[in-house]
This record gives C-alpha cells, sequence and structure tokens, in this order.
C-alpha cells in the first residue's frame, strides 16, 4: 500500500485500524526521498535514524493505547528552525556549523503531539527570497517543471509535500513564504493570525533562541489538504510558555459558517500597483464562480476595502525596515542619501523600498500608524464580509533566476517584465495588518503549473477561512500529485 500520498488525517485513521504502522510509513517516506529527492532536492538535512527509532517508539505508544493528534505520521521541518543535534543555517554559508543545542518550541509541539520528524527542508539564503537556493544546500526545483522555482522561503517544505516526502511540514512566512510556494507547488498553508503560533527557535544563527513577538512573520502550517492545516495548526498554535503561555490559554474561535451557501466573500483579481497574469486571474475566476455556485455572496467591489495601494506602500516600507540593521555605515549613509533625494510625492514601491531601509523610529511611528487604520478598517470591513479571495503572486511558477542583484531581476507577468519584488504587493495585503490568509489549489496554468490563491480571514478567525478551504476542496477538488 502506497502511503505517501494520503493525507495525515487518513494516514491517521490507517494507523488507529492498525492497517499500517509509523515505522512502514516512515521507511516509505524515507525509499521515496532517497529515490526521487536527488531530483527535486527538497530534503537538504535528512534525519532517517531517528526518525525510524520515532516513529517505532510511536507504534509502541499506539500499542499502550495512547492516541495523539499526530502520532506516527512522518514530517518535514523547514530548516529556518532549530532541531537540536541538527544545524540551523539560514542558508548563510558563515553559519553552516552551527549546531542549537534545543529544539525551537514548534519541533517541541510536533515531537509532543507524536509526529516522527523526517529531516530538515531546503530554504534561500537568510530566508530573503521568493526562490530556494543556497551556496551550501544548492537548489531546490519545483516538481512539476524542474526547470522552475518551488517558490520561497518555504520552497523545500512545499515541494517535499508535493513530492510526497511526508504528510505534513511547518514552514514560516514574512512576504509570502508559506502562501507563495503552496501556490507554485499545488499545496495548501495557512499564514496564521500575526502572534497566534509561538515562533521561539525560529531565528538566524547565531541568535540566541528567544521568545520574541514579531513585527511582521508568523510560523504556519503546510499540508496536502485542508483539514490537515486544521489538524496542525490546533498542534502548533498558542503563546509561547516563556511569556504569554504564563498566563494565556488560547481559544479560536469557531468558523463563522458551515455551509458554502452562508459565506459573505469579496473576490479580487486586480492590483492597482501590478496587473495580474492571465493564468492567475483564471485561478481567481474559478474559485469565484464555485462559490457563487454553491450559494455564497459574491462581491467584486466594496467601500470598504482598505486602499490596495497605501497598504502595499506601507507594507513594502515595513518588510525592507529591518533588511540593513547590519549594513556597514558607509553603505546604510549611502542609503540615506539615496532616500533623501527622492521626491516626497513618489509613492512607488521603489520609494517605499528605498525609504524603508532606512527608516527612523519616528517614521516607523507613522507608519505604524497608518498600519493601525488599515487594521481598523479591515475590522469594518470584516463585519460585512467573511474573507477575500485573491491572488497570492500575479504568475504561476516562474523559471530558476539566481541573479546575484536582486533589484535587478524581474517577473515576467504576460509577456512584459516588472521588479522583482513588486510581486510580493498581494502577499503583504494580509501580511501588513496581520490576518490569516490560507493557500488553496485553484487549478492549473495552460502550461500546466499549479494555480493557487489565497482566502485572507479576520483576525484571530483563522478557523473561517480555513473552513472554506475546506468546502472548496469539496467542490472544486485539492491537491494532485505531479505529472
Amino acid at each position: 500500500m502506497e502511503h505517501n500520498f494520503p493525507t495525515a488525517e487518513q494516514l491517521a485513521a490507517a494507523l488507529r485500524a492498525g492497517e499500517v504502522t509509523s515505522a512502514e510509513l516512515t521507511d516509505e517516506a524515507i525509499a521515496r526521498m532517497e529515490r526521487d529527492d536527488d531530483a527535486i532536492n527538497a530534503i537538504c538535512v535528512p534525519d532517517f535514524d531517528r526518525a525510524r527509532a520515532a516513529a517505532r517508539g510511536a507504534d509502541r505508544a499506539r500499542a499502550r493505547g495512547e492516541d495523539r493528534p499526530l502520532l506516527g505520521i512522518p514530517v518535514t521541518v523547514k530548516e529556518s528552525y532549530d532541531i537540536a543535534g541538527l544545524p540551523t543555517t539560514w542558508g548563510m554559508p558563515a553559519h553552516r556549523d552551527h549546531m542549537p543545542a534545543e529544539d525551537a518550541v514548534q519541533v517541541s509541539r510536533l515531537k509532543a503531539a507524536g509526529a516522527v520528524v523526517l529531516g530538515k527542508t531546503n530554504v534561500p539564503v537568510g530566508l530573503q527570497d521568493v526562490q530556494t537556493f543556497n551556496e551550501i544546500y544548492g537548489t531546490t526545483n519545483n516538481p512539476w517543471d524542474h526547470r522552475r522555482t518551488s517558490g520561497g522561503s518555504s520552497g523545500g517544505s512545499a515541494a517535499a509535500l508535493a513530492s510526497g516526502f511526508g504528510a505534513l511540514s511547518i514552514g514560516s512566512d514574512l512576504a509570502g513564504s508559506l502562501r507563495t510556494p503552496a501556490h507554485f507547488c499545488g499545496i495548501y498553508a495557512h499564514k496564521p493570525t500575526l502572534g497566534l503560533a509561538a515562533s521561539r527557535g525560529m531565528v538566524a544563527p547565531p541568535g540566541p533562541a528567544l521568545p520574541v513577538e514579531h513585527d511582521l512573520a508568523v510560523v504556519g502550517p503546510m499540508a496536502r489538504s485542508a483539514r490537515d492545516l486544521t489538524l496542525l495548526l490546533d498542534v502548533m498554535a498558542g503563546p509561547d510558555p516563556l511569556t504569554l503561555g504564563a498566563a494565556y490559554h488560547l481559544t479560536l474561535p469557531p468558523a463563522r459558517h458551515e455551509r458554502l451557501r452562508d459565506f459573505r466573500v469579496l473576490v479580487l483579481d486586480e492590483h492597482p500597483l501590478i496587473p495580474t497574469g492571465s493564468a492567475v486571474r483564471a485561478g481567481v475566476g474559478r474559485v469565484a464562480d464555485a462559490l457563487a455556485d454553491g450559494g455564497a455572496r459574491v462581491e467584486r467591489h466594496s467601500p470598504l476595502l482598505p486602499d490596495l495601494a497605501e497598504a502595499a506602500v506601507v507594507y513594502t516600507t515595513f518588510l525592507f525596515s529591518g533588511s540593513v540593521a547590519h549594513f556597514p555605515v558607509e553603505a546604510y549613509e549611502r542609503l540615506q542619501a539615496r532616500a533623501a533625494a527622492l521626491s516626497a510625492d513618489d509613492r512607488s514601491l521603489d520609494a517605499a523600498r528605498l525609504r524603508g531601509m532606512v527608516l527612523s523610529h519616528r517614521d516607523w511611528i507613522a507608519a505604524n500608524g497608518l498600519r493601525e487604520l488599515h487594521r481598523h478598517g479591515w475590522r469594518r470591513f470584516f463585519s460585512e464580509f467573511d474573507a477575500v479571495v485573491c491572488p497570492i503572486t500575479p504568475t504561476p511558477a516562474f523559471p530558476h533566476d539566481h541573479d546575484p542583484d536582486l533589484m535587478a531581476r524581474r517577473i515576467d507577468i504576460d509577456g512584459v517584465g516588472y521588479p522583482y519584488f513588486d510581486q510580493l504587493v498581494w502577499a503583504g495585503l494580509a501580511t501588513m495588518p496581520g490576518l490569516p490568509a490560507t493557500a488553496v489549489p485553484a487549478g492549473r496554468s495552460p502550461e500546466g503549473l499549479p494555480v493557487g490563491v489565497q482566502l485572507i480571514g479576520p483576525m484571530f478567525e483563522d478557523r473561517t477561512p480555513l473552513r472554506l478551504a475546506e468546502l472548496l476542496e469539496q467542490t472544486i477538488g485539492g491537491f494532485q500529485a505531479p505529472e
């Protein structure tokens, strides 16, 4: 029996019924990796010996009558998470020998839930790219077309899931790093509400694993089905026991609706600052049609929607504000001079990137004030709507582009080139205000590449877009293995 492509929920049922053992599932997953990963390069740090030992332990635990949420399920972990005894490099050659002494809090939660960790998945350098490649571990290819990227920065995890290397994975998201690889590889991912899941131990080396509250970044689940996202989010969610967890316990609100016809959804496929490619527009259209056919209230416009152009500029400013923290003083001063020469009327994304890189604390406070206004606007919006359906990026997976000058790269949208980082505006729509967003498959492009969309929901109501993702999976289908 082939167990690499069933969902985690299906594998858990088979384990409970005694149809298979965790040891068998783990051996099958490892065999698939050893057979297929040379072409994909998703698994950069295998941990097969400890995985087999953990699987045998899970089988013994089940024989004793134990039953935990992920007991015996093979999973992978993004390389950026600390795992005791394995290197955490973030793809940076200077830290290729960095070996953490303890597990990240999310790795601990996976193990406590009974998961079997097969190894770590590849990342871009410093997690700062929409592609996944680095000098230490090489390039991760898209399982659908090896000439194309699997996305970033959780590209190794997405490629692993699409290839059947484990049933679940955990990643992180600052600029679409969960959602973009899911879109490019045809899987599911969920960017939780900001602060919902503790991130201690997901820290760039050689930094200490402190319980830091991040400004934009989150950690979250990746899977081959919508229901598996919920299963894994329930394991991951909750405050860090070193800080808020000492006083608070998490209780997520239930989904607003259980039936498709009860949802009120705004569908967007155009952004004022970058066009949407035809393949992605078609994917958004397929989801919109499925919603309408299922009886949902579907709108294309709303005066309650916060200004998309302003949101993109604010997001871009925040995103780049931390990118030069360790630049030499001389380089930073050159950036300051360039930013000072910008026209006050220049509200382009290029200007926002430059201003963000030299943002003063005074200016950060002003930008944060705008963010709070947007958050309030979203609260008003979600009093009338339950979700937004929109693109994740403007295109399906694009060919590998390793030009070291990231600002010189271009993204091709239906034959026209645009600045590489402009494609992040759709990811920023949920990231800037800290909203939850679920990436779901939405068909394929004419070239046969996966196309996904994101479902953005109200803050801390993560179960609402997750439930909508389940209903859409039942309606338009979900994950398909690469051909």
